[in-house]
């Protein structure tokens, strides 16, 4: 409580000096630094008397060592009225004692009017730590934002001029104020007047000390709460991956509500209270929040220096996570911790966002070089989606969700853009508030990468037709997933139109690898009428290469069903109208060969249903395609051992 004794500086005078030593007088000299009470007019002889009579009647019935002492647990809870009486005593109190000093500093008075003041003092003292104690759930952080809303009008010019019910205490807070939000306003008021009193009379240190006990703890637990724990770096460094993704996703929930709701309701709630004194407010607030928000911003702290050392990109996402959270935050963070006292909160939270932005971009050099050298020799035997294509296509969609935080780390690396300079442009995106350019050009080099180590596995493929197959398939799986995902927005449609072309030129490489000898097979509509026996030649070479590629391409594979269409079409209109006119113009010198079922299996209208089993990735040897499997097989046979006779 209280102390009883301060030490006393006067200069007024010798007699000042010697009042000093006197057992009961303390915390005079203060006085003399204080300004003026906002209520300060000229004090009489007689207005100093009637305030230390006022003042010894209703501050002594509070002194629990007075006879006249009210047993009741809280002034400020009894009566409001009463307490309104006990601001308004020792504040003429405080007054009397400026007039007693300037006065004669040897007086009786002086003395008595000290007495009280202690008293006065004490009892403030305990309804400032009983109100802070048994109203917790009127001071927490959600009500000290919203009282933070209304009028900053001293509560103090309230208890001084008006007497009526409580709700006329709250008319500035407006009708609309819930009965919750009215309360939390009135125990914010007391607060507020009590310490306004205190520290006006030289009692600050007193009402920090109950404030700092009570708030810090409220602070400490709702960090626990909100799952924040100190962890020691031993035992962090030894956490496997998963358990801290967990962590890091609950840190992130947690460090918002703890953020923006508890440390800012805190600060509000100290303002308010102390806004009598703005040192004493900095004080205390720094009192109770640093070493909570050094708690709070541990974990990310520990992660970014755990990355630094132990680079796997794949983290990347959980480390950009964290710091746009913390990015987000940052404005509220430098409000909040806004005092030099407070420095060291923010220096860690900027320390933590350099190693996490130097952690996330080292993390996408070892995602570009694990591209490039990747040595896999496993390929699909029908010239499938690749499995890195599948992976290297999720990753950079995915990064291409977080552009923005990209985009802030990438302006720092930029991408040597020289060897893009003919392959992409940047799209500008009007309606973006993020300028997303670094973000678009390091997302399309990573593409450009990668696309080149396709083409080297392409090369793996010992039929060339199917290293095209494999391309067509790769790059259409790549267009997709662009044009599927924020990809499109940052590559842009020129990125897609060019890259369209180069899928439609892989797939006309392709036909013309896979499909060329069978148009070659035909005679030229520009040559002679053939002989009976040049036309059967004809009809051979057409069947032997026809059933060769049908055979051959039957094993490969189009995932994409509407390009795996196109491709039929375009691969039946490339022969099925030149074979129908040779068709029809040989077939009837030949109607009297004995072998002509044989010779001329496969009719023009049955070509297209030959080629509509193609690209399904199942060979011509099994299941429901038998019987035109052996048709081929044994037509091939035939015509092979003719060309042979």
């Amino acid at each position: 409580m209280v102390k009883m004794a301060k030490s006393v500086t006067f200069s007024t005078s010798s007699s000042t000096s010697n009042l000093s030593s006197h057992p009961s007088f303390t915390s005079l000299a203060s006085f003399n630094s204080l300004p003026a009470s906002p209520l300060n007019q000229p004090f009489s002889q007689s207005m100093m008397e009637e305030a230390l009579e006022s003042a010894e009647l209703i501050i002594k019935k509070w002194d629990p060592n007075s006879q006249s002492y009210t047993k009741i647990i809280s002034l400020f809870r009894h009566s409001r009225k009463q307490a309104k009486e006990f601001i308004r005593c020792v504040r003429d109190l405080r007054r009397a004692m400026h007039f007693l000093v300037s006065q004669d500093s040897k007086s009786d008075k002086l003395v008595l009017a000290q007495n009280l003041m202690q008293i006065g003092m004490s009892t403030l003292e305990k309804e400032f730590f009983q109100i802070l104690s048994s109203n917790r759930d009127h001071l927490d952080p959600d009500s000290a934002s919203v009282q933070s809303t209304i009028s900053s009008n001293s509560e103090f010019e309230v208890y001084m001029e008006y007497d009526e019910d409580d709700d006329d205490e709250l008319k500035k807070a407006g009708e609309s104020i819930s009965q919750v939000e009215k309360a939390s306003a009135l125990v914010m008021s007391d607060l507020k007047v009590i310490a306004e009193t205190m520290i006006s009379c030289g009692y600050g240190k007193e009402c920090i000390k109950s404030y700092k006990l009570i708030r810090k703890s409220i602070v400490d637990e709702g960090l626990h709460l909100l799952g924040i724990e100190k962890v020691k770096t031993s035992h962090f460094q030894k956490m496997d991956w998963h358990v801290l993704e967990h962590m890091i996703k609950n840190w992130i929930k947690a460090a918002k509500i703890g953020v923006t709701t508890l440390f800012r309701g805190e600060m509000l709630l100290c303002d308010h209270v102390f806004s009598a004194s703005v040192t004493i407010g900095q004080s205390c607030f720094n009192q109770i929040a640093k070493e909570a928000g050094l708690n709070l911003f541990m974990l990310p702290e520990l992660v970014a220096n755990k990355e630094k050392k132990q680079h796997h990109h794949e983290r990347i996402f959980k480390m950009m996570d964290l710091y746009a959270a913390i990015s987000d935050l940052w404005p509220d963070i430098q409000m909040i911790f806004s005092f030099d006292s407070l420095a060291s909160v923010k220096t860690l939270v900027l320390s933590t966002l350099k190693k996490l932005k130097d952690s996330i971009h080292t993390c996408l050099k070892e995602f570009e070089t694990m591209t490039h050298k990747d040595s896999s020799k496993e390929l699909s035997p029908e010239g499938g989606v690749h499995k890195l294509t599948r992976t290297t296509m999720s990753f950079i969609s995915s990064l291409s969700e977080y552009s923005r935080v990209l985009s802030e780390i990438l302006t720092e690396h930029p991408t040597n853009t020289r060897l893009l300079e003919s392959y992409f442009t940047a799209p500008i995106l009007e309606d973006e508030h993020v300028n997303n350019h670094a973000c678009s050009v390091h997302l399309a080099w990573l593409i450009l990468v990668f696309l080149c180590k396709l083409d080297t596995k392409a090369e793996s493929y010992n039929d060339v037709s199917l290293s095209y197959i494999f391309l067509v398939n790769n790059m259409q799986f790549v267009a997709d997933t662009v044009r599927s995902s924020h990809l499109k927005n940052l590559l842009g449609d020129d990125w897609l139109t060019k890259h369209e072309a180069k899928l439609k030129s892989y797939a006309e490489k392709y036909e013309k690898a896979a499909w060329s000898n069978i148009l070659v097979s035909l005679p030229a509509k520009t040559s002679a009428k053939l002989s009976p026996e040049e036309a059967t030649t004809c009809f051979k070479r057409f069947h032997a290469a026809f059933a060769g590629a049908y055979l051959k391409q039957s094993s490969c594979v189009i995932v994409d069903a509407k390009l795996r269409d196109e491709l039929k079409v375009s691969i039946a209109r490339k022969f099925v109208p030149e074979y129908r006119e040779f068709y029809e113009k040989y077939l009837p010198m030949l109607r009297q060969d004995r072998n002509i079922e044989m010779l001329v299996s496969f009719k023009p209208d049955n070509l297209e249903n030959y080629l509509s089993d193609l690209f399904h990735g199942t060979p011509m040897l099994s299941g429901s395609s038998h019987s035109a499997s052996s048709s081929l097989s044994s037509t091939s046979c035939f015509s092979i051992g003719c060309v042979k006779n």
